[in-house]
């Protein structure tokens, strides 16, 4: 006996050591990933000497003699720090994710391929200027050097996530440049996503359904069935699980994820310091690390500072020493969906304008980690790419032998957006920005600019062009046959959105249609954040960059500002409290708070908890009976929906009665019933004391990191969760996942926020949502989180002597003596 306890005391204690030891060698192969930011490198493919400054912060101050050693050094730059990121990134625009990741990203890597990002990358490579080229060139030497130097000094594979899932990284090529701003672009928009929810809409409910998500002023628009006479339809029930929100970010992007932000500029005239102000905070998907890098490049058109995306040589939104700019994706209406008859007995014809058509068909063969390779068939017709029909719930709305394709503003080759945003970095005023910008085809976006002498605002995308006698105008799929619905061709934006000298010294923008705009779209952002964005700024004669930065963290929801009074007009109580502990004295608690309450979604406070569960539950309520299982995919809050039905316009109060029942419901009884469903729901979590709920404990933000987010240990060290206030429609925009287990998980939020101060430049600030380093052992990884949660910034300066006074690091390159 003894002896046998001898013996699992031995086992016990080797088994610990074991333990301890590979835990040991694991924490020191994934540290010898680390860049060391001292080192010195001698490096081919630069001219002279360069110096990468790292600050406190661990932002890169670039200084070079040329502008070819600037990019080639950003490149190495961004490479030390989010290699892995970027390799991802390229994979999602390859639509090669399921070689590292397994079978479960094949939906991604078969849309990306249907897309065709990469072979229209490849394809615009020669549309690029001379300086482009020659700047996508050295950035891609710049990242294959830094691979070069992990590989020669074992340095853990470049980052620690490789040893997780094992990749042979290719060398970077420019095309891989040009594939992520592809991907970006078809990241960006929705529109795609919003003509298939309006056509299930009008298959669910065909005499009202559209009126969920009309804009207003919308003209009527015939239902979606009349456009296909006698076709069947699978129906709006969807036939596969709700996607995973953290599956969908395997390659930080993906097309249709969406993205919007704000901008806007105060001239001179309009501050207290005289020089114009700039803010802007684009709003992208919370990941870990976080999609956007500070950086600083010294170019011989002078210092540019500000945001950059690892993978794209662009500081895409910040200044240089005269000029700065910000963008935000701009939401026009630059996708349309059509849907394609294919010949009965011939699955390789389609029903063109004349007669049958051959599809233009090719195969591609898609590698699956730890599985078998899948060779896909890709089709295409005189529209676009064929969609397969398990993408965004197309299958519900095709009808039976019919297939979907996509015309899409990115989806072709000869783009030259890169050498556009390339020519906006080293432009000097507003008129040279506004001349640079007309080379973008997509993402449309909203730019923002200011100057020594003024502000102004530019839409820059290219727009479809569209018969007056489409039969959707773009708003609902529509049959790929009929001639009038194709796009005549692509067009710059008009002129009219083009306004270099604002009238009163302000411009702003939110992706909202602006006054006096042509009609770009009717899927554009609501008005509620504009309006109090605008109200924010010309409430003030005079602005700072305190006052920007107020408005940059502004959590007011102008949507609950409007709503309460309106749906809660008729339960507001003034009778006798009813006895504690009833549902009753719940309800009244509860409106009690919310009257009293000015809209603000602080963290700290019970009321956004209420107002957004009652506003999601009330909507719920009201559609749920004519929209069936559709109302399951309802996501997000469509306040103007809400405002028509209780203000009954166009009879719209319809929506409220339930039409199984023999009574008729009202809209009051509706809210009452809503309200008591979300309490029941709020205490069922929380307790039954409305005082100690916190907005906080329900709205959290949890930055995925898209490959080991989901592993149970890793997870607690990769993803970052932090309680965050605001809301979907605040300015400080923090917007819900929308469907269980919880729907105000915050899911998204300006992962970059910038207030460029052109009287005082170096007094700029600027914050990105987790921390510069993609490492997860890197202090940098999220050292930035806690000031992005709290509305704070760093300052960043193009004084070459501030930079290294900062300095916690040089990296100094020099070129190989030949």
């Amino acid at each position: 006996m003894v002896t046998l306890f001898r013996w699992l005391v031995r086992l016990t204690v080797g088994l610990i050591v074991a333990a301890v030891a590979l835990i040991g060698l694991a924490w020191y192969f994934a540290v010898r990933s680390l860049p060391d930011y001292n080192a010195t490198y001698e490096v081919a493919g630069i001219a002279a000497p360069v110096e990468i400054v790292r600050t406190t912060e661990d932002v890169p101050h670039i200084f070079a003699a040329n502008d070819r050693d600037v990019f080639f050094a950003l490149g190495l730059a961004h490479a030390q720090d989010r290699l892995f990121q970027m390799n991802v990134l390229r994979r999602a625009a390859q639509g090669r994710l399921a070689e590292i990741y397994g079978a479960g990203a094949l939906p991604a890597d078969d849309l990306a391929r249907r897309l065709g990002l990469y072979r229209n990358a490849r394809a615009s490579i020669q549309a690029q200027d001379p300086k482009t080229l020659a700047a996508l060139t050295a950035y891609a030497e710049g990242v294959n050097t830094w691979i070069q130097q992990v590989n020669l000094g074992a340095m853990g594979r470049g980052a620690p996530e490789y040893f997780l899932f094992p990749d042979d990284i290719s060398y970077w090529e420019p095309a891989d440049s040009l594939a992520i701003l592809k991907l970006l672009a078809a990241s960006s928009t929705v529109q795609l996503r919003r003509e298939i929810l309006r056509a299930r809409l009008s298959l669910a409910a065909p005499e009202r359904g559209q009126e969920l998500v009309a804009a207003p002023g919308e003209p009527p628009m015939p239902t979606y069935a009349s456009l296909f006479p006698g076709e069947h339809f699978a129906g709006v029930e969807r036939k596969t699980a709700k996607p995973d929100w953290a599956a969908g970010l395997a390659g930080y992007l993906a097309p249709a994820l969406g993205a919007t932000g704000n901008g806007w500029a105060a001239a001179g005239n309009r501050t207290a310091a005289g020089g114009a102000l700039l803010a802007n905070d684009p709003q992208f998907a919370l990941t870990a690390p976080g999609l956007w890098y500070l950086a600083r490049l010294e170019l011989d058109s002078g210092g540019v500072i500000g945001g950059t995306i690892p993978g794209i040589p662009v500081v895409l939104s910040g200044r240089n020493t005269h000029l700065a700019w910000g963008i935000t994706p701009a939401q026009v209406d630059d996708q349309d969906l059509f849907i394609e008859e294919v010949q009965p007995g011939d699955p390789n014809r389609y029903r063109g304008d004349a007669g049958w058509v051959d599809f233009k068909t090719h195969t591609e063969t898609i590698r699956v980690r730890g599985g078998s390779s899948q060779t896909v068939t890709l089709r295409e017709t005189e529209n676009g790419p064929i969609l397969p029909p398990s993408h965004l719930d197309i299958s519900t709305i095709l009808p039976a032998g019919h297939v979907a394709a996509l015309s899409w503003t990115g989806g072709r080759g000869q783009d030259t957006s890169m050498s556009a945003l390339v020519g906006l970095m080293e432009a000097q005023d507003r008129d040279g920005a506004a001349r640079a910008l007309a080379g973008v085809i997509a993402p449309a976006l909203s730019v923002t600019l200011a100057d020594d002498k003024g502000v102004g605002q530019v839409l820059a995308g290219a727009l479809p062009r569209r018969d007056p006698a489409n039969q959707t105008q773009g708003r609902m799929p529509q049959p790929g046959w009929h001639a009038q619905n194709r796009w005549q061709g692509l067009d710059p934006a008009p002129p009219a959105t083009t306004d270099l000298d604002p009238q009163g010294g302000i411009v702003a923008t939110t992706g909202a249609p602006l006054p006096g705009e042509p009609n770009l779209g009717f899927d554009r952002a609501g008005p509620y954040r504009m309006s109090r964005l605008r109200h924010l700024i010309d409430s003030r004669e005079i602005h700072s960059r305190e006052s920007f930065i107020a408005v940059q963290n502004d959590i007011v929801s102008p949507v609950a500002r409007a709503l309460l009074p309106l749906v809660g007009a008729n339960l507001w109580f003034t009778d006798e409290p009813a006895p504690r502990g009833t549902p009753e004295r719940q309800r009244q608690d509860a409106l009690a708070l919310l009257a009293n309450w000015d809209g603000t979604m602080s963290e700290h406070l019970p009321e956004p908890m209420i107002q957004a569960a009652w506003m999601r539950e009330l909507q719920d309520r009201i559609v749920r009976d004519e929209l069936g299982p559709l109302a399951d995919d309802l996501n997000e809050l469509y306040p103007a929906f809400i405002d028509r039905v209780f203000r009954n316009t166009n009879g719209a109060a319809v929506w409220c009665d339930i039409r199984q029942s023999t009574p008729v419901e009202t809209c009051t009884q509706i809210a009452r019933q809503a309200l008591d469903a979300a309490l029941l729901d709020l205490t069922a979590r929380f307790g039954p004391d409305l005082q100690s709920w916190r907005w906080g404990d329900l709205h959290r933000a949890r930055h995925v990191h898209p490959a080991l987010g989901d592993l149970r240990i890793l997870s607690y060290i990769v993803n970052l969760v932090q309680p965050t206030s605001g809301g979907e429609s605040s300015i400080a925009r923090m917007a819900y996942l929308g469907h269980a287990p919880n729907p105000w998980q915050n899911v998204t939020g300006p992962v970059f926020r910038g207030v460029y101060d052109l009287a005082d430049p170096d007094s700029s600030v600027f914050i990105i949502s987790t921390g510069q380093s993609g490492h997860p052992l890197s202090r940098h990884y999220d050292d930035l989180s806690e000031l992005w949660r709290r509305g704070e910034y760093i300052r960043m300066s193009l004084d070459p002597d501030l930079a290294r006074a900062a300095a916690t690091g040089i990296t100094h390159l020099n070129p190989i003596s030949p």
